[in-house]
């Protein structure tokens, strides 16, 4: 069974039609027990960092995905979720996160012309094979909304990178954890293309 982690943010319904879409039921949480019983588990997003740390504290959920993870189960991040899974994020402050990959989510440079939060559509490109990009082809467009991004401190956890207008991480991937910046549930074809990969794992 699919998961979806419900912790007060994000458009989970959105992720859950996704699934539906490519022949997949895929529940939504809030239980850690139903987290541990997944087949695969999804950590979703939009909102503040530290807001949602405080609430997968609260519930226990935080160890339960930690414990999906380390127990080798196919996990996703989505959009904030990607940057929860990082040890430190400066949004509004300086708080700690899940710590699954080493590294910080960091603010985009202010720069003449270039407006934050990153908004629309970019295109990918490919730094090394993943599952969650099986078929997807060359330079694939998804959508991003998004003020932060990630910095790794080890830079083979990246997957794909976009530019804006210098590359970041779009997806990062360490063994059964894979998470994206973009949302998947907007991107047409490509993200419902993901969703059906990551499924499948």
């Amino acid at each position: 069974m699919i998961v979806i982690i419900d912790y007060g943010m994000g458009n989970l319904r959105s992720v859950q039609k996704a699934f539906e879409a490519v022949g997949h039921e895929a529940s939504i949480v809030a239980e850690p027990e139903r987290i541990r019983d997944a087949s695969h588990v999804v950590l979703p997003g939009v909102g503040a960092f530290a807001d949602a740390m405080t609430e997968l504290r609260r519930t226990g959920m935080d160890q339960a995905f930690t414990e999906a993870v380390r127990a080798g189960k196919p996990c996703l991040g989505v959009c904030l979720g990607l940057q929860l899974l990082f040890t430190t994020s400066f949004e509004d402050g300086e708080f700690t996160g899940l710590d699954l990959i080493p590294g910080r989510v960091v603010r985009f440079e202010a720069r003449p012309g270039l407006k934050v939060p990153h908004m629309g559509w970019n295109t990918l490109s490919v730094r090394r094979p993943i599952p969650l990009l099986e078929g997807i082809g060359a330079d694939p467009s998804v959508y991003f909304v998004h003020s932060y991004h990630a910095v790794p401190d080890d830079p083979a956890d990246v997957a794909a990178v976009s530019d804006y207008p210098d590359p970041f991480p779009a997806i990062v991937n360490r063994e059964n954890l894979t998470a994206c910046q973009f949302h998947p549930e907007k991107s047409q074809q490509v993200g419902l293309a993901m969703y059906a990969n990551f499924a499948r794992q």
